[in-house]
């Protein structure tokens, strides 16, 4: 039986990919700080759902849940770093407290699930680590959400230097990137300073979807992949338009 470790599974991508997963068999490990709505998620994912109430920009809170998933599953298979928040904040006016916390949310989360969960995956010589990032990771073009596409940058160019670092010795062992445009979920509303309901946007997609491409990642163990058809095209298009030769 499969195992996969959903953080961030409470709702949004992580709910929907978690009921995904079940669906298909597999046994999912689900992770949130908020234990009523995450039980409620683990309920409808059936007997092979396992929920752990933690804080994944703790450390401590990390090391627990891959004791916990191994100790019940025996081993783990996939590990989803899902847990991000946005922030609504011109980069003029960004503050320290800012930048802190959306790297802590959107980078420290990501990194203590790869460092944490990789010795396990070395000693069975396989596993993958699925690091959902976003569209502003690739295009800042997002004004207000500068903090946001800077942290996103980070957390592509940290998965990327994992995966050639990692790879040189353990070649079994993927690190992918998932890159959404905008999902109808409640990440506008729960963004730091507040923002614009997600739902509202144009071009969004559901988090349904999203999650039926990262089953698809799953399978095929590709490195990087978009969640919508164009979007490499897209940002081809953004960059080339800011290129000028020397």
């Amino acid at each position: 039986m499969r195992v996969v470790v959903i953080t961030g599974a409470s709702s949004g991508i992580g709910a929907a990919l978690a009921q995904a997963l079940a669906s298909e068999r597999d046994a999912v490990v689900l992770v949130a700080r908020r234990a009523d709505i995450l039980r409620s998620v683990g309920d409808k994912c059936g007997d092979h759902a396992q929920t752990i109430v933690a804080d994944m920009t703790r450390r401590d809170d990390v090391q627990r849940v891959v004791r916990e998933a191994v100790g019940r599953f025996g081993h783990i298979d996939v590990w989803v770093n899902n847990v991000g928040q946005g922030i609504t904040r011109l980069p003029t006016l960004l503050t320290d407290e800012d930048i802190d916390e959306v790297m802590r949310f959107n980078v420290k989360s990501a990194l203590y699930g790869m460092q944490e969960v990789l010795p396990h995956f070395k000693e069975r010589g396989t596993g993958q680590i699925i690091n959902v990032s976003s569209m502003l990771g690739r295009m800042p073009f997002a004004t207000f959400r500068s903090a946001y596409c800077g942290a996103k940058h980070f957390l592509n160019a940290l998965t990327a230097t994992f995966r050639a670092e990692v790879q040189q010795t353990h070649p079994g062992i993927q690190f992918s990137i998932v890159s959404p445009g905008i999902v109808r979920t409640d990440f506008g509303l729960n963004a730091r300073h507040g923002g614009p309901d997600s739902r509202q946007l144009p071009d969004s997609q559901s988090a349904e979807d999203v999650a039926a491409v990262i089953v698809q990642v799953i399978a095929s163990r590709k490195p990087d992949v978009y969640t919508r058809a164009g979007a490499h095209d897209r940002v081809v298009s953004y960059f080339d338009a800011l290129a000028v030769d020397p």
